[in-house]
């Protein structure tokens, strides 16, 4: 793979998002970012670009990936709004087209894949989603479905409960089950960014956890 350059962040603006932006900032990488509010961003760097716009609007994210050599996202649900997951992800493999530029992206730990082997807790907690958020459970699961459909170089992350503590600890990776039932932002942030240049989990959905 070619030396990354500029990467591409959807969600930066979010709580777990802003933990990978300050680490692709400290790391040296040159950022762009989509923001639906970015008079309410509070991080500063040169070494960020602001497209203001909305994952929802296949414009702004083809504008937010030209000239990035990777795309990162944690965007989640927002209460109220029209469903983000699947179209997102839509809009961005439209916008990579036949590039090789990676998609990394983060899930809850209730989304399926066909080579799982989820535990009682997992199971419990992926049913919990589904029968109290059905339509949001469903269209994470078809983003999924529209990853594996995909010649994309794609990677998603499952997460148990997210804890913003800050402090980075052992990060547990496992293909079938979540590890464990929490993990930090930082870890998040940090697992994801080596997914930039790691081959071992391509086009699959690891689940991680402390």
């Amino acid at each position: 793979m070619k030396k990354l350059q500029k990467i591409a962040v959807i969600g930066g603006g979010g709580r777990t998002g802003q933990y990978l932006v300050n680490q692709l900032i400290e790391k040296g990488y040159s950022l762009k970012l989509l923001l639906r509010h970015p008079e309410r961003f509070t991080i500063q760097s040169p070494q960020i670009e602001i497209v203001h716009g909305d994952a929802l609007n296949p414009e702004a994210v083809r504008a937010l990936l030209e000239g990035c050599d990777a795309v990162l996202s944690t965007v989640g649900q927002r209460q109220g709004e029209p469903l983000v997951a699947s179209q997102a992800s839509v809009n961005i493999l439209q916008a990579i087209g036949d590039s090789p530029a990676r998609f990394v992206l983060l899930a809850g730990l209730n989304v399926d894949t066909p080579s799982d082997r989820k535990s009682e807790e997992t199971a419990k907690a992926t049913e919990w989603m589904r029968a109290n958020f059905p339509a949001i459970h469903n269209d994470r699961q078809k983003s999924y479905s529209i990853l594996a459909e995909s010649n994309a170089e794609w990677i998603m992350v499952r997460v148990p409960y997210i804890e913003f503590n800050g402090v980075s600890g052992e990060i547990k990776v496992n293909a079938t089950d979540s590890p464990g039932a929490k993990i930090d932002a930082a870890d998040i942030a940090a697992f994801m960014i080596r997914q930039l240049t790691d081959d071992t989990w391509l086009r699959k959905a690891p689940f991680i956890s402390n």
